[in-house]
């Protein structure tokens, strides 16, 4: 595995990958709407910044509400999805998804929950 994005929650995804793109030197190289929400990539080198915004309530409006914008979570890319979730499920972490789903950019993807990681939300990303 290896890290592949980390997604950002914002009110504001054009702004903000304005504001990434001057301040970074940050490309965009993909964006979709998606699952109630606007998705934008930017290339960091090594890695995406990945830019949250909904369009229409869902997880990301909840998550801003509660907690404003920022880090949302963070993602590592696996050649077998389906091995990673069992090795998560061995080792006692607790599951959002119990079985991979479509996710941005085409990819599939399944979220473990923060309360088993550190408070974090982690993704496992197959692309």
């Amino acid at each position: 595995m290896h890290f592949d994005h980390a997604g950002v929650a914002t009110d504001d995804a054009t702004a903000l990958s304005e504001l990434y793109t001057e301040l970074l030197g940050l490309e965009v190289v993909h964006e979709e709407t998606f699952d109630g929400m606007s998705v934008v990539f930017l290339d960091t080198g090594n890695g995406y910044l990945e830019l949250l915004e909904p369009v229409e309530g869902g997880t990301i409006a909840r998550y801003l509400e509660e907690r404003g914008p920022g880090i949302h979570h963070l993602a590592f890319a696996t050649d077998d999805i389906d091995a990673a979730l069992e090795g998560a499920r061995e080792l006692g972490i607790e599951l959002v998804d119990e079985t991979p789903r479509p996710g941005a950019w085409g990819h599939t993807v399944a979220f473990l929950h923060p309360k088993s990681t550190g408070g974090i939300l982690i993704e496992f990303v197959e692309h």
